[in-house]
């Protein structure tokens, strides 16, 4: 697995617990949960902005719930 530079969320005090987001050399973001640092998603970063756009404005919120 390549080297990332990770960068954590400022939201979480003790550095734990958070998603970690790096830009790899190809131009693709990478995400992982802390907890789980070899799981890692790679999206491209307009795909990534259409997430985080839908879930800010709602649309994936869970039927359940």
């Amino acid at each position: 697995m390549p080297t990332y530079e990770w960068r954590k969320s400022s939201y979480s005090p003790d550095g734990s617990n958070c998603v970690c987001v790096a830009l790899a050399p190809d131009g693709t973001v990478r995400l992982r949960d802390s907890k789980v640092p070899a799981v890692v998603v790679s999206a491209s970063p307009r795909a990534l902005r259409v997430f985080v756009d839908a879930v800010g404005g709602g649309a994936l919120r869970s039927r359940n719930g």
